[in-house]
């Protein structure tokens, strides 16, 4: 991963941050057809996670989308997403993640984090490959390399011990044989687009959309590369395809870190 530090995004765009957020907010329904199009899911579990601040309600349209194009979206239940500052962080997440896998009969579950829950998607990826299915992130800040350059082995240490360093190191390497997207808008105005990217492999893609990032959970280009991200059988991942009138919605697929 890159250990560039990268400039703070314009923080004009901020003030367009809300206008836009309405504008997605509003084309919902005329991108209905759109929507429409995405390829339906085999009915595997999904865990969304919320950004910093907020709580499952912001996820709430999300999670409706999918459950409606064949998913079982779950909220992540946490309540309001303080960050580092949450007690037992790590412990409460590997205890949703394993409830939803233990009823789900052990189907591996497909991870979506929005900006700060991304970060907690991947960190759970890491810990608990087994029970992971994929990763989606939307504006996540996991992008860098810790500045101690060390490594630390996750299996050695207890949950209860991780702290938010171990945490950092763990999600800015590649993820564990499990397939990855990272969504990212390069008009986000509160993370750096290239925090949100990720190095790209067989199994790790970048996704560019054109939308704020208190707007990714909403606009319908996302929802539409997530659906179609989630349909994928287990086993079968392949990247994004970009062909068509897809082309004109979407940046290009391969982003120079």
């Amino acid at each position: 991963m890159s250990n560039h530090v990268y400039a703070r995004p314009d923080r004009r765009l901020l003030l367009a941050e809300g206008p836009r957020v309405i504008y997605e907010l509003a084309s919902l329904l005329p991108s209905a057809p759109f929507l429409l199009q995405a390829p339906r899911g085999d009915n595997h579990p999904v865990l969304v996670m919320p950004g910093l601040g907020a709580g499952d309600s912001s996820t709430r349209l999300l999670r409706g989308f999918l459950s409606s194009m064949g998913h079982k979206a779950h909220p992540w239940q946490l309540g309001t997403n303080k960050g580092p500052a949450m007690s037992d962080l790590p412990a409460r997440l590997a205890e949703r993640l394993d409830q939803i896998f233990v009823n789900s009969n052990d189907s591996k579950v497909s991870l979506v984090g929005w900006s700060m829950g991304g970060v907690y998607a991947r960190l759970l990826a890491h810990l608990y490959p087994e029970k992971v299915r994929q990763v989606i992130t939307l504006g996540s800040p996991f992008g860098g390399r810790s500045r101690s350059g060390s490594r630390v082995d996750q299996r050695a240490l207890a949950l209860e011990e991780m702290s938010f360093n171990d945490m950092r190191m763990l999600i800015n390497d590649p993820l564990p044989g499990i397939p990855g997207s990272a969504v990212f808008s390069k008009t986000d105005a509160i993370v750096h687009w290239r925090h949100a990217t990720q190095a790209q492999s067989d199994i790790a893609e970048n996704i560019e959309v054109f939308a704020a990032h208190v707007g990714l959970g909403f606009s319908p280009a996302v929802l539409y590369a997530i659906a179609d991200r989630l349909s994928q059988r287990e086993g079968q991942w392949r990247p994004f395809q970009r062909k068509g009138w897809k082309s004109l919605i979407y940046g290009a697929a391969n982003v120079s870190l």
